[in-house]
């Protein structure tokens, strides 16, 4: 199996307990709190990996792609206090599959943006994904 097929399904695997336990945590914790606890263990963590591996993060600071995680980490915040609120205030089964739609969009931008190929199976995956979410969030 291709690496990044496995290292795919553990993300999905781990991931997908995240709502979960973010609805129970939620009940008496506020989202942006969650946001800042959650990430800040993600912080501490994978600045123990960095250390680990012996990364040199300074000299990336100035690297021309720098700006495009700077943007990207911008997005990113603006989404995860947004999906926490919604799943403070509302069901996992409903929220979770309408954030689920990330995925619908990435393919697109990937097809769109990145010339990446398009076969008749990924039109197929992107529109049953699309009746999928669509089903679960009724």
């Amino acid at each position: 199996m291709r690496r990044y097929l496995g290292l795919s399904l553990f993300a999905c695997l781990t991931y997908s307990l995240v709502a979960p336990l973010l609805s129970i945590a939620m009940t008496d914790l506020p989202s942006t709190l969650a946001v800042f606890l959650s990430n800040s263990v993600m912080f501490l963590t994978v600045g123990l990996v960095i250390v680990y591996r012996g990364l040199p993060v300074l000299s990336y600071l100035r690297h021309p792609r720098t700006p495009h995680i700077v943007v990207m980490g911008l997005l990113l915040t603006v989404g995860l206090l947004t999906y926490y609120r919604a799943l403070e205030l509302g069901p996992v089964s409903i929220v979770v599959p309408i954030y689920g739609l990330f995925i619908v969009v990435s393919s697109l931008t990937g097809i769109v943006a990145f010339d990446e190929t398009v076969t008749p199976r990924k039109v197929a995956a992107i529109a049953l994904s699309v009746v999928a979410i669509a089903l679960m969030s009724i």
